[in-house]
Order: structure tokens, then sequence, then C-alpha cells
């Protein structure tokens, strides 16, 4: 079970959390969680292309390791990378210790201020310890949006539907840059990219 849009007791909870970005006028975040992938990633970036659109993308630290040079596309183009753990462990179901050590594992490919837990799962202790260090990235962006591709029972008309449907100034939107997400994610990135560019929104990178 997921929730498209997060609802406001979630973000109350976890109010130390990045959630949606304050906006006076049409502008967007898109994100992409689980890249860099050598077919997925590509296809991303070919796409944010055409439409003059930036973008975040949390890494996973071991997919980094695996292709540095789809990575190093990724900041050549423009875009805005975060910290995405090395393993894409489950905060609720890992060691503070753990966790944490396999964030600085990340750190070591991955230079950058923002995290954001896989999938979203993160217990307050290790906000805090986050939050604490020097060394660490600090700002955690969570997301107001859930396009739902990763979810093999839908199709990619339905992840744009949800995305469409959803999204107001300031929010952050999650696709991702893998090969679970590929059938969905090809089809509704464009049309997403398409349909917010027509209402002439911007897609900007998160500070």
């Amino acid at each position: 079970m997921y929730l498209i849009k997060t609802p406001f007791w979630l973000r109350a909870i976890y109010s130390n959390c990045t959630w949606k970005m304050p906006a006076k006028d049409k502008v967007i975040y898109l994100t992409f969680d689980d890249g860099p992938d050598p077919e997925a990633t590509p296809f991303v970036l070919a796409t944010l292309k055409k439409f003059n659109a930036k973008a975040t993308f949390f890494c996973i630290g071991n997919n980094v390791l695996k292709h540095p040079n789809i990575y190093e596309a990724v900041l050549k183009d423009g875009h805005r990378v975060g910290n995405h753990t090395y393993d894409h462990l489950n905060g609720w179901e890992t060691d503070n210790h753990l966790y944490i050590e396999n964030i600085k594992d990340a750190i070591n490919m991955i230079e950058s201020n923002l995290f954001r837990p896989p999938y979203g799962r993160i217990k307050k202790s290790q906000i805090k310890l986050l939050k604490q260090a020097d060394n660490l990235p600090n700002q955690i962006i969570m997301w107001d949006v859930l396009s739902g591709d990763f979810d093999i029972k839908i199709d990619g008309e339905t992840c744009a539907r949800n995305i469409i449907k959803n999204t107001v100034p300031g929010s952050i939107i999650v696709f991702h840059d893998s090969q679970k997400a590929w059938d969905r994610m090809t089809i509704a990135l464009p049309i997403v990219l398409e349909y917010f560019s027509n209402l002439g929104y911007r897609m900007e990178l998160i500070p």
C-alpha cells in the first residue's frame, strides 16, 4: 500500500523533513530514485532535455560504482544528485549504526547534502543522527506526489494521471530511473513534462 498524495498528518509527524517546496509561481520539482541505470537514466536525461527540464536524482551508491559514466552524465546535464544509501536500505528495519555507515559508504561517490531514505522509511532517531552530523547529508527530501511507477499493477497512463491530478506549485514528485519502473516511467514522464510545460510550469532543481 502506498499514498499518491502525501497526507498532512504524515508531513506533521516528520516535520523536519522536506515534503514540498514553497512556491508562488508555476514551478515543480521532479526527482528520480534508485539510479543510475544504464537504460532508464539515459532515457530520462534525453526526455528532460527535450523539455528544458531539470531534476534531482537520488542515487544508490552501489549503482554509481557500477555506472560511473552515467552518473557523470547526470551532472554534466546540469542536474542535481542526492544520497539514497549505498544498498537501498529500509531504515525501519536497519540498526542505526549500520544505516549511517551505509549512507557514509555512498558519500564516497555522491557529493551532496541531500538525502532521501529508500521507501521513505526512516526512524526519527536516524533523522536526528543525520541532522546533528557535520559530515552527513542533512537535508532530508521526501515528496508531495508519488507517481507509482514502481507498481506493476498499474500502467503508465495511470502514473501520469496520478501526478497531474495531485501536483500543485512547489510539489516534489517521485519517479524512478530503474528497470522495475521502466514500463510505466517511459510512458508517464513524457506525458507529465508535456502537460506541465504547456501550462507554463518550470521544472527546477531542489535547492
